[in-house]
């Protein structure tokens, strides 16, 4: 892994997985969605010496042209560029088809062309829908229970097409809830975390009741490079997750305790799903990440637990990262 393409580089986990790349010496080429005010998304908060340094492309992933130019010199591909937000899925499906399924399409076509030696393809848990056994494995039934995971479901499977039809080298990664640093408030833990920083009497949510695996975002990203360095990955789909399950209303719990806040629980019902996409259960099994990219997470009994919700709120507690939230809208 000498020179790397990340799309979907200016978001969240993006941001993370380019930081951790540059900390390796690698060469990485950043592609950004395009847009008129020059913004890199996260990328724009990286200190000036690493901005200079950067090897930004903007483009658009649903470009064909776009994605192979940016791919040229390129011998790995770091794919997570998608459209991520469940409730505005119900909104604007046709967006999620176009992005998340013709984008990776673009991707996986590109790759090819330019003989490309390594694809890692961002899956997610949302794809399994509400568990139907539990720990979840990789052989567990997909499940469609939003636009969203329909997108995500299509994508994957294009690309374990293209390794069967074409021999073409992807490891499909699924990450189950990744969480911390940088994280969209569309989230449940930056959303409880910014509602109660604001000063709010109030704590605004959806279902308490659901329960998640929490995985926070160093181990996510241990993850994407564990599968790019194991040959075995190839035409394999692994599971990231922590092994643990946490209720909404006790990730709550815990959040207000180490912020020491008593706020008042609200349920809201715009923050609710549907009742049937509403995805009840997840919880990882990870057994196949462990053997197959020796991946073992730091992060996942309830202390590692409470200690990426530690690392999460002190970077929320920096003043000017909270500039970058509105904790009075919900914006899906």
């Amino acid at each position: 892994m000498k020179n790397v393409l990340v799309t979907g580089s200016e978001g969240f986990i993006g941001s993370h997985l380019v930081e951790n790349l540059l900390r390796s010496g690698v060469n990485v080429r950043c592609f950004v969605k395009y847009n008129s005010f020059s913004s890199w998304g996260w990328l724009d908060t990286f200190p000036d010496n690493i901005k200079k340094s950067l090897d930004v492309y903007p483009g658009d992933i649903c470009d064909f042209n776009c994605v192979k130019n940016a791919l040229k010199g390129c011998d790995t591909v770091f794919h997570l560029a998608a459209l991520i937000t469940i409730p505005y899925s119900y909104t604007a499906s046709e967006s999620y088809v176009e992005t998340n399924i013709r984008g990776s399409l673009n991707v996986l076509r590109a790759s090819l062309e330019l003989a490309i030696k390594k694809i890692i393809f961002t899956s997610t848990s949302e794809v399994y829908g509400s568990a139907q056994y539990v720990p979840i494995d990789e052989k567990h039934p997909l499940n469609a229970q939003s636009p969203y995971a329909a997108s995500k479901i299509g994508a994957d499977q294009m690309a374990m097409s293209f390794y069967y039809s074409f021999g073409l080298p992807v490891s499909i990664v699924r990450p189950f809830n990744t969480y911390g640093p940088r994280q969209s408030a569309r989230a449940v833990i930056p959303s409880i975390i910014t509602q109660i920083l604001s000063g709010k009497k109030e704590l605004k949510i959806g279902s308490l009741k659901t329960s998640r695996d929490f995985n926070f975002i160093e181990d996510t990203i241990n993850g994407f490079i564990a599968a790019e360095k194991s040959s075995k990955t190839v035409g394999q789909v692994i599971n990231i997750g922590s092994g643990n399950e946490y209720t909404i209303f006790k990730t709550v719990e815990i959040i207000t305790e180490l912020l020491g806040s008593n706020i008042k629980i609200i349920g809201e019902k715009k923050r609710l799903r549907p009742e049937n996409s509403e995805v009840d259960r997840l919880l990882c099994n990870n057994n196949k990440a462990k053997l197959i990219a020796g991946w073992i997470p730091e992060y996942a009994t309830e202390k590692g637990f409470r200690r990426g919700l530690e690392k999460t709120i002190k970077w929320f507690l920096i003043k000017e990262n909270q500039e970058y939230y509105k904790s009075n809208i919900y914006n899906y």
